[in-house]
């Protein structure tokens, strides 16, 4: 009988995270995004601006085979332990959604990052962007 209802609450009342344990995620899942050589990775704190999520991140790859590794190694590096709640975009690759309900993962090809530009849509959002800490190749 419980289950019936379930559907009526907010989504983030579904599971026993907090923000805080939502933060970490998300950073995991960004600094994964980078292993795989991933462009523009941020977090997005959305949690006072909706009740559906508290973080978004947002990456880029060059191409729909470089989406589907992002995706695929953010999956396999956080399972067991994390599972998403649904996955879409495998299809196509240009949008790639995995919804783990406090996080919300968007790994676009750069033409659809440009045209959807989810950080315009969230400009209250505290924006953390992170970068690729490797050293540069040097000859001498």
């Amino acid at each position: 009988m419980v289950e019936f209802f379930l559907h009526l609450l907010p989504r983030k009342l579904m599971t026993l995270n907090n923000v805080n344990d939502s933060k970490l995620l998300a950073e995991r899942i960004a600094e994964l995004a980078l292993e795989m050589k991933s462009d523009d990775v941020k977090t997005l704190n959305v949690s006072n601006q909706t009740s559906l999520t508290d973080f978004f991140v947002i990456c880029t790859g060059q191409t729909d085979v470089q989406t589907r590794a992002i995706a695929d190694h953010i999956l396999d590096s956080l399972a067991p332990d994390e599972k998403p709640m649904s996955k879409e975009g495998y299809d196509v690759r240009e949008w790639i959604l995995l919804d783990f309900v406090n996080v919300v993962v968007h790994v676009f090809q750069k033409a659809a990052h440009q045209f959807y530009d989810l950080e315009k849509l969230w400009p209250d959002a505290e924006v953390k962007e992170f970068f690729d800490e490797e050293i540069p190749f040097s000859s001498n």
